[in-house]
């Protein structure tokens, strides 16, 4: 790399200020020896919103804050693509996500250990989970109390409708569990949330705001990362658009990518680090053959039935124009009411037929419903303008593997995802069993004894055949994709090694969801944030010379 006039040098760059990006902001600033720099593609996050919990309504296709990237094409949909809201703001996805907290099931990580990924069975991610806690609860052995991200416990706030799915769901031999990130994990209950004081708590907000104090920690926004700047195989720094202008910075340790599981494929492949052959063809130099890379996509697909209701919903106070005006002085007053938190308030992890050696479902309530709005128009606060309320359903652990691919050597051009859905026999079953699943719940006391009708899918799906048509048409992604960068114990299975190192290729990691060697079984906001705790470690305890201390392998 020949240096461009004026080139500022750094000890890291951070690629992306999202979930990810921000704790490794934080974690390596802490160092006042190490000089770091963040750079964001999108702008700031102190918009009302992003801040206000329920206004990520309105970030669903705000270009803004959201990258509104659209698959390819799904088959096995009925050739419908599919909608995914990515953030592109400060905070990355957790600005404009759901809020809910969800580590996934212990055996989640014993799977990804037993891949060959020692350090990172449950024992292992354990403390990272609980390093960046500040719990309602406080500190526990499943949770911590000094960390910087807020868990609010919402269990006195959500609707009364959640009770009635609860004791439906207990009705059906699903138990209760108080903390689906405590001792017991599987049942149903109210999720935790990321939320602090009324507010949003996105990764911006707990960790990179905090540590923009320190003099050593410099953040670009709006400046999108266009290729990394090798040395033969070493990345030593970034190429960058900011203000119009290409720039450069340099990295005299190490670049780390946090552009999530479909921007850091993307810019791997940018870079030159990818299948040759498809890289070749769009005119980009080959630094590495690195076929997997982009490879290896995972994604929750969940469907939602709707319910016409006999008595009042959330939708009653947001749909009336006097209502939505209550619930926001409510808000300004108080920072409470159903402004104040997501509408997916209930849910739980649950097995689909008791032969299931492990929960294989995870189920959300949401005492609103939006089923006479298009597509488009859902997830906001426009509910159905009569009592409603809905209740969705994923497969815990998909087993289709899909891709993301650049169609351009242009950084601003999107690239190719195909998620591959329904693509085995399993999430086939699977799909079905979940349909069956909500109206197993919907059938059972006190749930049935509320529901004035069915709205979706509706009376006319009665078989097993109407049911998975049904899912086909109208099935869409959870915005849960992992696994594009997947850590491995080689090269030939993976693309970085299990401390996050790109196989190949020196100086650089990437940290972020795109390394899940598999999807975890529930949202994965909380499983990035701590896979970045860990890599923040990795890269201090690589920067000082030393080796990490021996991990623990033991099953949890």
């Amino acid at each position: 790399m020949s240096e461009s006039p004026g080139m500022q040098h750094w000890d890291f760059i951070i690629i992306g200020a999202g979930s990810a990006g921000c704790v490794l902001a934080n974690r390596l600033s802490a160092d006042s020896r190490c000089k770091v720099l963040v750079l964001e593609a999108g702008g700031t996050d102190q918009r009302p919103s992003v801040r206000v919990p329920i206004g990520y309504a309105l970030t669903y296709r705000d270009p803004a804050v959201n990258w509104m990237y659209q698959t390819q094409p799904e088959p096995a949909l009925g050739g419908r693509s599919s909608y995914w809201p990515r953030g592109k703001v400060l905070g990355g996805s957790s600005s404009i996500n759901a809020m809910a907290y969800v580590r996934g099931l212990p055996s989640d990580y014993e799977h990804w250990r037993n891949m060959g990924n020692l350090g990172w069975g449950w024992a292992d991610v354990l403390p990272f989970f609980k390093r960046s806690e500040d719990h309602a609860a406080g500190g526990s052995d499943y949770h911590g109390s000094d960390g910087e991200l807020s868990v609010s416990d919402i269990a006195n706030q959500v609707h009364p409708l959640c009770r009635q799915f609860l004791r439906a769901a207990n009705s059906l031999g699903f138990p209760y569990t108080s903390d689906f990130n405590g001792p017991r994990m599987e049942g149903v209950g109210i999720y935790q949330v990321n939320t602090r004081g009324g507010w949003r708590e996105s990764s911006a907000s707990a960790f990179l705001r905090p540590a923009m104090r320190r003099g050593n920690l410099s953040l670009f926004t709006d400046s999108l990362a266009t290729r990394l700047l090798l040395q033969g195989r070493r990345v030593v720094g970034v190429e960058y658009l900011r203000g119009g202008k290409l720039q450069q910075a340099a990295a005299g340790g190490e670049v780390l990518l946090c552009g999530g599981a479909i921007n850091s494929p993307q810019l791997l492949q940018l870079s030159g680090i990818g299948d040759a052959a498809s890289l070749q063809t769009l005119g980009i130099t080959v630094v590495q053959h690195a076929p997997l890379v982009g490879r290896g996509l995972q994604d929750h697909l969940h469907v939602t039935h709707a319910y016409r209701a006999t008595v009042p919903t959330l939708n009653d106070d947001l749909y009336p124009f006097g209502a939505k005006v209550r619930a926001a002085v409510r808000y300004l007053l108080r920072r409470d009411g159903p402004l104040s938190m997501s509408v997916n308030q209930a849910g739980g992890f649950v097995r689909s037929e008791p032969a299931q050696d492990q929960a294989n479902m995870q189920l959300y309530f949401n005492p609103a419903s939006y089923s006479s709005k298009a597509p488009e128009r859902r997830r906001t606060m426009n509910t159905d303008p009569f009592p409603g309320f809905s209740m969705s359903v994923h497969a815990c652990r998909p087993s289709s593997r899909g891709s993301i691919a650049i169609a351009s050597a242009d950084a601003w051009a999107a690239p190719l995802i195909r998620p591959n859905y329904l693509s085995t026999e399993k999430d086939v079953l699977e799909a079905l069993a979940g349909a069956r699943l909500l109206r197993a719940l919907a059938a059972a006391s006190p749930l049935r004894d509320i529901i004035h009708s069915e709205i979706l899918p509706g009376p006319g799906a009665v078989s097993d055949d109407d049911l998975l048509q049904d899912f086909r048409q109208r099935a869409d992604t959870i915005f849960h994709p992992v696994g594009t960068c997947a850590m491995g114990p080689s090269p030939e299975h993976a693309v970085v090694d299990s401390r996050l190192r790109v196989y190949g290729i020196t100086g650089l990691r990437v940290i972020d969801a795109s390394v899940f060697p598999c999807i975890t079984s529930g949202n994965t906001n909380a499983p990035t944030i701590m896979v970045a705790e860990k890599g923040a470690q990795m890269v201090l305890q690589d920067a000082a010379g030393r080796q990490p201390a021996s991990t623990s392998t033991r099953q949890s």
